[in-house]
């Protein structure tokens, strides 16, 4: 099978334009393909994330604004901060009332040292074109003591994998290809999870990068995991 993920060098403008095409039906696209699972992903990293108390929060990769807004509920004492390298992206987030937002890119964010408490990143680090890269700006824009939480897609243990990887490779695109027109954009989307750091992997990439207590929380069976860390 051929493999729908760009070369490394183009991976940030392939991302870039992808995300630009799918912008107007990506969360109709995000709630029926996961069959609502979604928001209670998201509900469940706001609940972690209000437990630490956090002044300030940047939602990287925010997309959409899903999350962000999710947070702004949970944590309405906190600053929350929306940042994504796509504005057609943003524009949407813009549209449903979050403010707070830059147009920036994960590799090179346009903040100072330790200037967050806490930063989330859902369905994002998969896309970046350096997940080292992406982690080391992560801890960099984090207070000594703060923390970083990863939700992303995964591979669930069989025997769930062998219904999943199915629907993952041939249903799924075919189902968003008649959502948003853009079936490409669906096959990069299996293609990028299968090659995606899981579980103790990304749990050594998050020590490699200078954070401790790395814990993974598989969610709906495996099928996301949630990635907490905090900064050294």
């Amino acid at each position: 099978m051929t493999s729908a993920l760009p070369p490394a060098e183009e991976k940030s403008q392939f991302v870039q334009t992808m995300f630009g095409e799918i912008a107007d039906r990506y969360d109709l696209a995000n709630h029926l393909l996961s069959g609502g699972l979604d928001f209670l992903w998201r509900r469940r990293a706001a609940r972690l994330i209000r437990g630490w108390q956090p002044g300030r929060i940047l939602d990287l990769a925010t997309g959409s604004g899903d999350l962000a807004l999710t947070l702004r509920r949970a944590c309405p004492e906190a600053s929350v901060i929306g940042a994504d390298f796509c504005p057609p992206m943003l524009s949407v987030a813009r549209r449903k009332g979050l403010k707070h937002l830059v147009a920036a890119d994960g590799l090179q964010l346009p903040f100072s040292d330790a200037a967050f408490d806490a930063v989330t990143i859902a369905f994002g680090l998969r896309n970046m074109a350096s997940w080292p890269g992406a982690l080391a700006e992560m801890r960099r824009i984090l207070h000594p003591g703060g923390h970083v939480l990863i939700l992303d897609f995964s591979v669930p243990l069989p025997p769930l994998r062998w219904i999943y990887r199915p629907y993952l490779h041939h249903v799924l695109p075919r189902v968003a290809a008649l959502l948003t027109g853009k079936k490409a954009a669906y096959d990069y989307l299996g293609d990028s999870i299968e090659q995606f750091p899981q579980g103790p992997a990304m749990c050594v990439m998050l020590e490699d990068a200078g954070f401790e207590e790395p814990l993974c929380e598989p969610l709906s069976g495996g099928i996301v995991s949630l990635y907490t860390a905090r900064r050294v």
